[in-house]
C-alpha cells in the first residue's frame, strides 16, 4: 500500500473544528509552535538554510505585533517552501520546511495554520520507523490539539 503524502489521523476533524473557532493570531501562534517542534529536522539536514526559521520567527512577530505587509508574508512563506524543494519527498526535513511556510501564510489566511500542523505531523511520521510512524503522527496531533485548546482558551476565543 502506498504511503499517503500527508499524515492522516483521527485527530484531524477535532483539530479542524477547534481551529474554526480560533482567532487568526491564535492560529498563527499555534502554527509557529507546530512548525517549531519539527524545525530541527530541517536544520539538521540543511544547517546553512535559515529560510524556514525566518518564516517561524516572522509568524511569531506578526502574532505579537499585528504588523502585516502582504509582500513580506508572501515572500517569507514562499522562501520556506523553496527551501523544502531542496529535499526529497517523504523526508521529515521537507515537511518541516513546508510547515514553516504554511505557518507564515496563516498571517494572511488563518486556515493555513491547519496545513502547518498537518505538515508538522507528517514530518514526525516520516522521521519514525514505518512500524511506529502512524502512532507518532497521532501523538503529535494530540499534542497539537491540546496546544491549540490551551491557546484558544487563554486568548478568550
Amino acid at each position: 500500500m502506498k504511503r499517503p503524502t500527508m499524515a492522516k489521523t483521527d485527530m484531524d476533524k477535532p483539530i479542524e473544528e477547534l481551529a474554526d473557532r480560533a482567532g487568526r493570531k491564535t492560529l498563527a501562534t499555534w502554527a509557529a509552535d507546530c512548525a517549531g517542534r519539527v524545525l530541527p529536522f530541517f536544520e539538521k539536514r540543511l544547517s546553512d538554510d535559515n529560510r524556514p526559521r525566518k518564516a517561524i520567527e516572522a509568524t511569531r512577530a506578526w502574532a505579537r505585533t499585528g504588523v502585516f505587509r502582504m509582500a513580506d508574508v508572501r515572500r517569507t512563506s514562499l522562501d520556506a517552501h523553496a527551501a523544502a524543494r531542496r529535499i526529497e519527498p517523504f523526508h521529515p526535513a521537507r515537511s518541516a520546511a513546508r510547515a514553516a511556510g504554511q505557518a507564515m501564510a496563516s498571517a494572511h489566511v488563518g486556515r493555513h495554520a491547519i496545513a502547518a500542523a498537518i505538515y508538522a505531523a507528517t514530518a514526525v511520521r516520516d522521521a519514525e520507523v514505518p512500524a511506529k510512524a502512524d502512532a507518532a503522527a497521532l501523538k503529535e496531533r494530540k499534542w497539537q490539539y491540546r496546544r491549540l485548546l490551551g491557546l484558544a482558551g487563554s486568548s478568550g476565543r
